[in-house]
């Protein structure tokens, strides 16, 4: 599976879904399950190292804007949320977290942003296929901490200085 099917899968599911994450990753399990296995990793390969390109102090800033707030588990869930709105949103905040103002549309704090099990869909998806957990995927793993300047995510002034257009459509109040 190269880059453009990878792309493919993650915005049909996103679009059948309208948008819903939870229900986005069952779709996701549905459609890897008629693969083979090694295209089910394949696809995990692609998902993982999108996840660990991810790991940067700005985009968990900007996951810290949009939650009032982010751990490391809300972060993670993120990551993957971020995954499954697609190639043009993913690229977009990845390169200027802060265009995440202008990429996203409706943002709901009930539903969006969660996308935890969008991040399991490829392992449901192969042990499914094949009766075993997935193998490691020989992807580096990133380092202990992001990549990019630390923020005080914390701090409401760092966070507005650094993501305005975020801060003035997300922000605190």
């Amino acid at each position: 599976m190269d880059e453009t099917a990878f792309w493919e899968i993650i915005d049909a599911s996103r679009e059948d879904a309208d948008g819903d994450p939870e229900e986005q990753a069952d779709l996701l399990v549905e459609r890897l399950t008629g693969l083979d296995p090694d295209s089910v990793l394949d696809y995990a390969r692609h998902f993982e190292a999108r996840f660990n390109r991810a790991y940067l102090w700005d985009l968990w800033g900007a996951a810290a804007v949009l939650f009032d707030g982010a751990g490391d588990e809300t972060f993670d869930s993120f990551r993957c949320w971020l995954i499954g709105q697609g190639r043009e949103v993913y690229e977009g905040a990845v390169h200027d977290p802060d265009t995440l103002a202008e990429l996203l549309g409706d943002f709901d704090l009930e539903i969006d942003g969660d996308g935890e099990e969008i991040g399991f869909a490829a392992d449901e998806a192969y042990e499914a296929l094949t009766g075993a957990e997935t193998p490691d995927l020989g992807i580096p793993v990133p380092g202990e901490d992001p990549l990019g300047t630390p923020l005080d995510l914390n701090d409401d002034d760092v966070l507005a200085a650094r993501f305005p257009r975020l801060w003035e459509r997300f922000g605190a109040v």
